[in-house]
This record gives C-alpha cells, sequence and structure tokens, in this order.
C-alpha cells in the first residue's frame, strides 16, 4: 500500500453518488491514470475497495485509518513554512481547538504559518485547492497522525460521520 492509495479512497468516497471514471480521480488528483489503476489494485487485494474497483468497503477503510494509518504512513512534523492549514490548524478542528501550535502543508501561496507535515502524496496541496470534502478528509487524516488523543476523537468521530455516514460530533 501507498500513501496516495487513501487519497484515492477519500477521493471516491468524497465524489458521492457521482459517476466517475479513472481519467476522472486522475485529472482532479494531478495523479496519471496508470498510477490511479495500480492503487485501485492494491486497494482490492487490501480488500479496501470492491471487486470491480467501483465501491470503497468503507468500513475497511475506516479501520485502517483508525487503526493503522499513523503505523504505515508515521508523519513528524518538520521545518516552519507557509502553506495551507492541515491537522487541528484546519477549520473545521479550529473550531474545536485553540493552539499556537499550527500544521501546514507547505505551499508557496499558503497564509499560515506552522510546522510543516508531509502531504501523503506530491500533489495533495493542488486536489485539496479544488475540493473542500477531501481537503477536510485529509486534514482530519493528518489529525490521526500527528495529534493527541483528545484531538484523534474528534477526529475519528468525524470520519465516521463521513465514511461511514454516522451522526457528526456536536461540540457543547
Amino acid at each position: 500500500m501507498r500513501p496516495q492509495d487513501i487519497v484515492i479512497l477519500l477521493k471516491i468516497i468524497a465524489l458521492g453518488e457521482k459517476d466517475w471514471q479513472l481519467k476522472d480521480l486522475a485529472r482532479t488528483l494531478f495523479i496519471s491514470p496508470s498510477e490511479v489503476t495500480e492503487s485501485l489494485n492494491r486497494s482490492k487485494s487490501g480488500n479496501l475497495i470492491d471487486y470491480n474497483k467501483r465501491k470503497v468497503n468503507r468500513q475497511n477503510l475506516f479501520e485502517f485509518i483508525e487503526h493503522g494509518l499513523k503505523y504505515a504512513f508515521p508523519q513528524y512534523p518538520g521545518t516552519m513554512t507557509n502553506g495551507l492549514p492541515t491537522a487541528h490548524a484546519h477549520p473545521f478542528m479550529n473550531k474545536h481547538f485553540n493552539s499556537e501550535l499550527l500544521y501546514v502543508w507547505a505551499d508557496n501561496k499558503g497564509d499560515v504559518r506552522g510546522l510543516s507535515i508531509e502531504p501523503l502524496y506530491p500533489n495533495q496541496v493542488k486536489a485539496i485547492k479544488e475540493d473542500d470534502t477531501l481537503y477536510k478528509l485529509l486534514a482530519l487524516i493528518d489529525v490521526i497522525r500527528v495529534g493527541r488523543t483528545r484531538e484523534k476523537n474528534i477526529a475519528i468521530t468525524e470520519l465516521k460521520k463521513v465514511i461511514l455516514n454516522e451522526p457528526s460530533y456536536q461540540h457543547s
């Protein structure tokens, strides 16, 4: 499995009921069609997508994200840089936590300064600029990769809402 496999599966989920083709995924994720094909084959082998490579096995993907992601694709924050907010610096998580320590995906046009987090694949920043749902999902995944327990719990609850269609986290 490769990190972009997670992104491709999340993109399929983000598309909802919209019909898609391999070329659409490739274009919107800035990945070659052959990489998308190889990724879906790996996901099929890992039982993260169905036999026809059209429907994500949501429960399996969620379990991997919740329990295996931080081990398979660990992240150690890097240097201070400008970029796009991720993890608990993302607007969704920022509603729940006030932190002076911000995490970003490096981007020359980014207006937030924080510790750099390596995206799951090189063109991730381009892809999230065109898809707010994917952006939120990938930022929540970064919470699992670098966050503390309370932050992770909120991210997991929100991921359940989207991936498993469970009720959203309600902040009191």
